[in-house]
């Protein structure tokens, strides 16, 4: 057999995965030993040695010392639940996420909240791995991470934070394994079960379940072009006073919306007079085409908590994030992050440090913003063709919050476009008080697909009928 001398180790696992699919080899038969495989392949012992390695490592094979190598039993069959979209999920807020995450590369997923792969910086990060393997300094691969999480790092989003307004020395910042665990360890150190959170409706909605995991009661304040409605705001602190207030400030999401400076300012002041505490997600700050306001550089970290990580803009595998607060919450916020994760990812942080301190990053914005842009205007159009109407016109970012046709209903669209492999993400899985069935979020970087556009004219078609998507059980702990 005649191999290409960078595959043979390849081929022989492919010979070998053949002949057991074939059933030449069955469950429990004796693969051929190291030396009749190498001479009847036409290769070296030692390339057989490690294509047997490597299927015995992922199960395909099982050694078995001093009789030789076997074809293992086969594996069970997938189950049902793991084959395909999930059409009898309940739409709840973890609804979007586990279809788009389980789904795989076989789906669209216009409703879910990432870049495309091929829109991320993917040769930036494999130099940079190249460049950390030539380091002699190997503990990042092998150690924990400091508590505190890598101080250059530290450094240099101390100085990125200052260019948004926001002054947070090094030792004000937290490293985090993502935004999501900034968020919770927030939530840990600083929520009892029962206490009352503030979140816009709509809102990401990972907030709310993240806010149920941790018990809190989550009350919802309307949410307009210019922020929260104050009125609404003001009124569910005198009645309900809650511990904390959960938003983003930058390109808000799912709306798209950008907070106004007076609605900022009167926000502040009322944090102040009823000591609310605000956590101020910022991981869509790097989409702004134009710097956009921070609450945390008003108020100076004091009542305000900014969060942020580049799961977005570099990779979401590097799971990477953190956390800018008041000095005397960081040890407690650190003590925490021992006791849930024992440290940073020495290696994930290294690696973003390397990207963003290179040159490269601020070019790889310009060009995803750019083409973000395209694709906003694009993805409008096509939708407004359909009946679609915009709730507001987005200053920058991947999302639009789209009404639906009249007398249509998202979640029915839903559920229509995900028997047809598209994940799709309808309104009330955003909304507290479920006031959202008849808006849709679309990440325009995921809406590109000619395919998209069919599946949605044959869903509105259809006509789904209005349905309730939240048992009772869920509406009740939603309230409460």
């Amino acid at each position: 057999m005649d191999f290409a001398p960078t595959s043979r180790v390849e081929q022989v696992i492919q010979s070998m995965r053949a002949r057991i699919a074939g059933r030449v080899l069955t469950p429990g038969a004796r693969l051929p030993s190291i030396r009749a495989a190498a001479a009847a392949l036409g290769v070296s012992k030692s390339t057989v040695v490690e294509a047997y390695d490597r299927l015995v490592a992922d199960g395909t094979i099982a050694s078995r010392p001093g009789s030789g190598f076997f074809v293992s039993g086969p594996l069970p069959p997938l189950a049902l639940a793991e084959i395909g979209p999930k059409l009898d999920r309940a739409i709840d807020p973890l609804w979007v996420s586990r279809q788009s995450l389980e789904a795989g590369d076989r789906m669209l997923k216009p409703g879910c909240g990432w870049l495309p792969a091929s829109w991320m910086p993917q040769d930036a990060l494999r130099r940079a791995m190249r460049q950390l393997s030539r380091r002699q300094d190997g503990t990042y691969l092998t150690d924990y991470g400091e508590p505190r999480g890598l101080a250059p790092l530290r450094q240099l989003l101390s100085r990125r934070l200052a260019d948004q307004g926001i002054e947070a020395p090094p030792d004000q910042i937290l490293l985090a394994d993502s935004g999501t665990q900034a968020i919770d360890l927030l939530c840990r150190y600083l929520l009892e079960p029962g206490d009352t959170v503030l979140v816009d409706d709509p809102c990401y909605f990972n907030f709310l379940a993240m806010l149920r995991a941790h018990r809190a009661r989550i009350v919802g304040v309307a949410y307009t072009p210019a922020g929260p409605d104050i009125d609404a705001f003001a009124r569910a602190l005198a009645e309900h006073r809650p511990r904390l207030y959960i938003t983003n400030s930058a390109l808000h999401n799912p709306t798209g919306a950008t907070l106004a400076p007076t609605a900022a300012h009167r926000l502040l002041k009322l944090a102040e007079a009823h000591g609310l505490t605000i956590i101020e997600d910022g991981i869509f700050a790097d989409f702004e085409r134009e710097p956009g306001l921070r609450l945390a550089s008003f108020d100076g970290l004091d009542r305000v908590i900014h969060i942020g990580s580049y799961s977005k803009t570099l990779s979401a595998a590097l799971r990477s994030g953190f956390i800018a607060a008041r000095r005397d919450w960081i040890d407690g916020l650190i003590d925490m992050k021992l006791a849930t994760s024992f440290g940073s990812d020495p290696f994930a942080a290294e690696l973003v440090f390397q990207v963003l301190s290179d040159g490269f990053y601020r070019k790889h914005l310009d060009h995803l913003n750019r083409r973000l842009a395209q694709a906003m205007g694009e993805t409008r159009m096509r939708l407004e063709a359909l009946g679609f109407t915009p709730w507001s016109e987005p200053k920058g970012g991947m999302f639009l919050w789209m009404k639906v046709p009249d007398g249509l209903d998202s979640a029915g669209i839903a559920r229509r476009a995900l028997a047809d492999n598209v994940v799709l993400a309808p309104g009330n899985v955003f909304s507290v008080s479920q006031s959202a069935a008849n808006y849709m979020r679309f990440n325009v970087a995921q809406s590109r697909s000619n395919r998209l556009f069919a599946v949605l004219e044959r869903a509105l078609k259809a006509n789904p009928a209005k349905v309730a998507d939240f048992g009772d059980k869920d509406l009740r702990q939603m309230r409460n």
